[in-house]
């Protein structure tokens, strides 16, 4: 069972049932009564103590609402056979409860709460879901053979614009065993989810030993991926005096970058110390549109900068110029597809780029 014994000896009411057939008085598992006062009392607690340790908590990218029916996927027609009109009620409730206890912290739901092959809406559960801030997640990629690869790229649709999409293929083996695997297939359902995360359901060494080529083409396009295409700036500029800069950017992934993030040149001396940081707060990288790699819609930017216009101490003199996307201050946040033979990275997401020479 996968609710604690505990939770069903204080008084929480549930069915007992066997698996794949249903409620039985002598079932072999029991299965929790979800909108119950005293299981979800219990639930309130655990999720109170999970939050204090995990709400707001910068390891963690998102929390499942998976407290509701088989998997946590809100399957109730192994056990109490729930109508959609039931399953809506309790999921809602569900979320609430989650929203208490995470509220800083991005929470994800099972697409099947909504019904696993229900493929065209309404689905109130997943409309409501999107209501409270509440993401998308499909674990039934490849499951079954094709067509039935997948059910609800039209419900991931309503979410990805504004909140990221979570995958989670089948079981890499039992997949292959029943014919349904297939390497373009799961980009594919990157490409139609416009998916930010991909889940690995399988020993993680052997699923990349075996799908090496799909894994590399999914990582090209999974989320969002920035790319700097031009970068133009003077070799030489006066100190306090404007100087412009150009910049092209891309986004060639499939979905936005939905944290944001701004431009910013960073200029450092031979021992490595920064002595300006130039950002571009006027743009936003989570404003490039989302589109195929030969596609991608380029945006140019203009930005004027001055340096040490009010610092003395700035010296004269050569020195490395490198480029960086994260918070209005400068401080870097995102990795860049930059790394070459001619451009490389500071340990700290900072990517060199050239030089700049500072003159009186």
């Amino acid at each position: 069972m996968a609710t604690p014994e505990w939770v069903q000896k204080a008084g929480a009411k549930g069915v007992r049932f066997n698996f794949g057939k249903g409620p039985a008085e002598d079932g072999a598992h029991w299965a929790p009564v979800y909108d119950d006062p005293v299981f979800l009392e219990k639930l309130g607690n655990f999720l109170a103590a999970a939050g204090k340790r995990y709400n707001g908590n910068a390891n963690t990218a998102f929390i499942d609402v998976g407290t509701f029916g088989m998997w946590g996927e809100g399957h109730t027609g192994f056990d109490q056979k729930l109508s959609q009109e039931e399953s809506d009620k309790i999921s809602r409730i569900h979320i609430d409860l989650h929203k208490k206890y995470f509220p800083d912290t991005l929470l994800s739901i099972s697409d099947d709460i909504s019904g696993d092959s229900k493929r065209e809406g309404p689905w109130p559960a997943m409309e409501y879901a999107l209501s409270q801030g509440v993401a998308f997640r499909d674990d039934s990629i490849l499951v079954q053979p094709p067509p039935r690869s997948w059910y609800h790229a039209e419900m991931a649709d309503m979410f990805w614009r504004t909140l990221p999409v979570i995958l989670e293929h089948e079981h890499f083996r039992s997949s292959v065993n029943r014919k349904a695997w297939d390497g373009n297939l799961l980009l594919k359902s990157v490409e139609d989810h416009h998916a930010s995360y991909m889940s690995i359901h399988w020993w993680p060494d052997e699923f990349l030993k075996e799908n090496v080529k799909t894994i590399e083409q999914i990582n090209r396009r999974l989320g969002y991926r920035l790319q700097l295409r031009e970068l133009r700036y003077p070799a030489q500029v006066k100190m306090g005096v404007p100087f412009a800069v150009d910049w092209i950017w891309a986004n060639t992934g499939v979905a936005p970058c939905y944290g944001g993030g701004f431009p910013a040149l960073t200029l450092k001396d031979k021992d490595g110390g920064i002595v300006s940081v130039l950002t571009e707060d006027s743009f936003d990288v989570k404003t490039l549109p989302v589109a195929l790699p030969e596609k991608a819609v380029e945006k140019s930017v203009k930005s004027e900068f001055r340096i040490a216009l009010f610092g003395p101490s700035t010296q004269p003199g050569v020195y490395d110029v490198y480029v960086s996307v994260g918070m209005c201050d400068g401080t870097p946040q995102i990795a860049l597809p930059l790394v070459s033979d001619t451009v490389s990275e500071d340990g700290a997401r900072r990517y060199k780029v050239g030089t700049i020479e500072l003159v009186r």
